[in-house]
């Protein structure tokens, strides 16, 4: 049977709205009844088939006691969400792109990342994740403790039931990130979770980067998309053609890159 086709947006807005429901504590068929609605068309909106107006969806948000925040939010998603791909701003801590890729990091069946610059955010430690937010211009200094603490939240997702793949440029291995004693440990705790089976991580030599950082995820019931963040921007793609691409360097760091053996080997080495 071929997947479903769905977009980046289409599956923020489902996985959104079913949490807002899910809330009110009602059942779907019920809730469907208080609006006046038959309950397929409340499971049609939530499944990404439309028929649904914007004066009709945003009663349902008022039904359901919707904070206005989360309104706007999910206004726009309504507004948009048969968009292919798009850029969405930084206007926070955890801007709209974060809270996007945190939930198709979720949804995600395996998960591979290329990193040039830091080791990748699901991998760093506290202090090692505070120094890279403390260098960063994009981060103000009031927001440092709630950005570090939303991405050690965000390392939940690494657990058995994925596959994860980081492919890491091998000068972020020596950049003293929060100093040597950091860099130490970040990497004495990096050995201790790529003893778990499902996560591998490989070292592409020093002279042989290919691309800017980019994240690719694969799912079971959908298409995989690609994620690639800029200094003021994020880029999200669905469509055969441009994941196409990134599965391409992929390829080619696959035969590049050090083994997993060789990369473990490397980093014992230099913690050594």
């Amino acid at each position: 049977m071929p997947k479903r086709v769905s977009t980046v947006l289409g599956r923020e807005f489902g996985e959104s709205l079913r949490a807002m429901i899910t809330r009110t504590g009602l059942k779907d068929a019920e809730l469907a009844r208080r609006i006046g609605w038959d309950p397929p068309k409340l499971s049609d909106l939530v499944n990404g088939k439309g028929g649904v107006s914007l004066e009709e969806f945003m009663y349902l948000l008022g039904m359901c006691q919707t904070p206005p925040d989360e309104r706007e939010h999910l206004k726009a998603l309504f507004l948009e969400s048969r968009e292919k791909g798009w850029l969405q701003l930084y206007d926070s801590v955890l801007p709209p792109h974060v809270r996007t890729l945190i939930q198709h990091e979720r949804m995600a069946k395996e998960i591979v990342i290329w990193s040039s610059l830091f080791l990748p955010g699901l991998l760093q430690i506290e202090s090692y994740a505070r120094a890279a937010a403390e260098d960063s211009p994009f981060v103000k200094k009031e927001d440092i403790a709630e950005w570090v603490a939303a991405r050690i939240e965000r390392q939940s997702i690494v657990a058995g039931h994925k596959k994860f793949v980081f492919y890491v440029y091998e000068p972020v291995l020596y950049s003293p990130v929060g100093g040597t004693e950091v860099l130490t440990e970040q990497l004495h705790e990096l050995l201790r979770m790529l003893v778990r089976p499902y996560i591998s991580l490989r070292v592409l030599p020093s002279g042989r980067a290919l691309t800017g950082d980019f994240t690719l995820m694969k799912f079971d019931k959908y298409e995989p998309v690609a994620y690639q963040g800029g200094l003021n921007s994020a880029l999200f793609l669905d469509d055969k053609a441009s994941v196409g691409l990134y599965q391409d360097v992929l390829k080619m760091m696959d035969r590049v890159a050090l083994s997993k053996e060789e990369s473990r080997e490397l980093i014992t080495n230099i913690v050594s």
